[in-house]
């Protein structure tokens, strides 16, 4: 089966007693553009996303005939969940994770990231919340700041974002 669109969310359709049978994708996959897989129930599936960047989401509605309705279902990875303290400390760990052109997400006041050995050492000693879960990554940041400084730190990016959420003294 060639699947070249998103339908419509799953929320938005109605169902009809139609079986779901939900085609699993890791978070990296949500965004290729041409890729074969199989459903839960094990239709095969071509995706061929020729126009534009898909950005597939949990519950996108991708084929429906009177019988069945296939839907994307993101499965939980291995991740990193970091609980900034503060805006300080959002902004400051946003930059060390960018800095590092790592993907991010965001979910209810926590950002997510793959998990990744060396980012986690470096988030807890720096002092940050971070723990080591199973998630679903769904609210990926669009990230592409440009451009930074690395060389004077009094003009990068970093520093004005410090500067904009420092606590006046």
């Amino acid at each position: 089966m060639l699947i070249q669109q998103k339908i419509a969310s799953l929320d938005a359709i109605v169902l009809n007693n139609r079986t779901i049978d939900y085609l699993p994708l890791e978070w990296y996959e949500t965004s290729k553009r041409i890729m074969r897989k199989r459903t839960r129930n094990g239709q095969d599936v071509a995706l061929k996303f020729l126009s534009e960047n898909p950005r597939l989401t949990q519950g996108d509605v991708l084929y429906e005939d009177s019988q069945t309705v296939i839907v994307v279902e993101v499965l939980p990875c291995d991740a990193l969940v970091i609980c900034p303290a503060s805006m300080h400390e959002m902004a400051s760990v946003c930059y060390e994770i960018g800095n590092k052109h790592l993907p991010l997400f965001y979910e209810n006041d926590s950002l997510l990231a793959p998990y990744d050995a060396p980012l986690f050492r470096l988030l807890t000693a720096s002092g940050y919340a971070v723990e080591r879960q199973q998630r679903q990554l769904l609210n990926p940041l669009n990230t592409s700041v440009s451009p930074h400084a690395h060389a004077d730190s009094s003009s990068s990016l970093f520093s004005k974002i410090l500067k904009l959420t420092a606590s006046p003294e």
